[in-house]
Protein backbone atom coordinates (compact mmCIF):
# COMPACT_ATOMS: atom_id res chain seq x y z
CA UNK A 1 0.00 0.00 0.00
CA UNK A 2 1.24 3.07 -1.03
CA UNK A 3 -0.01 6.49 1.36
CA UNK A 4 -2.13 8.34 -0.39
CA UNK A 5 -3.02 10.36 2.82
CA UNK A 6 -1.31 13.53 3.45
CA UNK A 7 -0.24 15.69 6.98
CA UNK A 8 -3.16 17.97 6.98
CA UNK A 9 -5.30 15.42 5.97
CA UNK A 10 -4.17 13.19 8.23
CA UNK A 11 -4.62 15.14 11.20
CA UNK A 12 -8.46 16.19 10.32
CA UNK A 13 -8.73 12.74 10.05
CA UNK A 14 -7.29 11.32 13.36
CA UNK A 15 -9.15 14.23 15.43
CA UNK A 16 -12.87 13.52 13.70
CA UNK A 17 -12.43 10.04 14.27
CA UNK A 18 -11.49 10.48 17.16
CA UNK A 19 -14.12 12.98 18.29
CA UNK A 20 -16.81 10.90 17.04
CA UNK A 21 -15.60 7.88 18.76
CA UNK A 22 -15.36 9.36 22.34
CA UNK A 23 -18.82 11.02 21.82
CA UNK A 24 -20.10 7.48 20.61
CA UNK A 25 -18.28 5.78 23.95
CA UNK A 26 -19.94 8.17 26.15
CA UNK A 27 -23.63 7.73 24.53
CA UNK A 28 -23.52 11.73 23.62
CA UNK A 29 -24.57 10.39 20.08
CA UNK A 30 -25.67 7.33 18.82
CA UNK A 31 -24.61 4.14 17.26
CA UNK A 32 -23.74 6.16 13.92
CA UNK A 33 -20.77 7.76 15.90
CA UNK A 34 -18.89 4.90 15.89
CA UNK A 35 -18.08 5.44 11.93
CA UNK A 36 -15.82 7.72 13.59
CA UNK A 37 -13.14 4.50 13.30
CA UNK A 38 -12.70 4.66 9.50
CA UNK A 39 -11.67 7.93 9.62
CA UNK A 40 -9.31 7.24 12.48
CA UNK A 41 -7.92 4.07 11.48
CA UNK A 42 -7.31 5.96 7.21
CA UNK A 43 -5.51 8.37 9.34
CA UNK A 44 -3.44 6.60 11.20
CA UNK A 45 -2.68 4.42 8.36
CA UNK A 46 -2.31 6.68 5.62
CA UNK A 47 -4.33 5.04 3.08
CA UNK A 48 -7.82 5.52 2.12
CA UNK A 49 -9.32 2.93 -0.33
CA UNK A 50 -11.37 5.38 -2.14
CA UNK A 51 -8.69 7.47 -2.89
CA UNK A 52 -6.84 4.87 -4.09
CA UNK A 53 -10.01 3.40 -6.52
CA UNK A 54 -10.09 7.67 -8.02
CA UNK A 55 -6.84 7.85 -7.90
CA UNK A 56 -6.57 10.74 -5.27
CA UNK A 57 -3.81 11.76 -3.51
CA UNK A 58 -3.09 14.29 -0.61
CA UNK A 59 0.49 13.61 0.07
CA UNK A 60 3.06 16.15 -0.60
CA UNK A 61 4.33 15.79 -4.13
CA UNK A 62 8.15 14.67 -3.98
CA UNK A 63 10.58 16.55 -6.36
CA UNK A 64 12.22 14.15 -8.87
CA UNK A 65 15.99 14.45 -9.67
Amino acid sequence: MKTNVGGLDRTLRILAGTVLVALAATGTVGLWGWIGVVPLATGMIGWCPPYALFGWNTCAVKSGG
